[in-house]
């Protein structure tokens, strides 16, 4: 059986399962055709290279909001640029210095209803695996946030989920995992990390609320990394798709892949391992 199993030494992010993926040789080409289906490319563009943590080759993907003139987004890191947004990649630098992408505060592209993202999903003409995986991630993270807010499901209005990023992150990593032929995923104990992180409610402990809520029934391990490993998107790929927690299982390897993370840390690469086998 055709397992794909995610080491997630380092935690795990939307954005790391897709570098992993590609690093593993899917073909990123295919997944930014397919997502075309979505009808919001004209709000982002898509990047991925070669990127060097700590010793280990890896693939580092980017999601690039595409500013839109009548409301910039993400002056934070980029004072002095109010009057160029739209050359379309001046904010490109935004994405590198945001600790992490799913928390930042990009509803300026239109906050996104929980109910508005499984409509699109539900039009888009993906296939069905994609589709049905794409769908069981977005429920697993709206669900939490609607536990932590307070909220019904089809009332989940909310920055996390609404991210265009966040979207591409998911319903990518779906039509990648179903591109490579995947029959299992397994995982390891999932790391979160510890500290305190800014999020849009104000500062937080890490893991986030809506983070640990999506872990709920998973193994977490613990680590002394003072920041967070662990994603509400990465969280939710991992629990949503994961059969099975715990150490590598016997399989004959046939493919390695590493995503980078957008931090770096002193003594600790960074990314995430995924492995693809044959499980007999």
């Amino acid at each position: 059986m055709r397992t794909l199993y995610f080491d997630c030494f380092s935690g795990i992010s939307g954005d790391m399962v897709i570098g992993a993926l590609i690093d593993a040789g899917a073909d990123p080409l295919q997944m930014e055709e397919e997502l075309k289906k979505l009808n919001i490319d004209e709000e982002y563009s898509l990047s991925w290279g070669k990127v060097v943590k700590n010793g280990i080759t890896s693939t580092k993907f980017d999601v690039i909001l595409t500013s839109k003139p009548e409301q910039p987004h993400e002056h934070s890191h980029s004072h002095g640029h109010e009057h160029s947004h739209s050359h379309g990649h001046e904010h490109n630098h935004s994405h590198e210095t945001e600790p992490n992408h799913s928390h930042a505060p990009h509803n300026h592209h239109g906050s996104r209803t929980y109910k508005q993202i499984v409509e699109a999903i539900n039009e888009a003409n993906l296939n069905e695996s994609v589709t049905n995986m794409s769908l069981a991630i977005f429920k697993k993270i709206g669900e939490a946030e609607g536990h932590i807010h307070g909220l019904p499901l089809d009332k989940v209005h909310f920055h996390e989920v609404g991210a265009v990023d966040s979207i591409i992150d998911i319903i990518g990593a779906a039509i990648l995992i179903d591109q490579l032929g995947i029959e299992s995923v397994q995982s390891s104990a999932i790391p979160t990390g510890s500290g305190h992180i800014h999020i849009d409610h104000g500062v937080y402990p890490v893991p986030a609320p809506a983070t640990l809520e999506i872990l709920k029934g998973v193994p977490i391990a613990s680590n002394v990394i003072r920041s967070e490993l662990a994603t509400p998107t990465g969280a939710a790929i991992a629990a949503v798709l994961a059969g099975k927690f715990g150490t590598l299982p016997a399989m004959t390897v046939e493919s390695i892949g590493y995503g980078a993370g957008t931090k770096t840390f002193e003594n600790h690469p960074n990314v995430l391992r995924i492995i693809i086998g044959d499980i007999q």
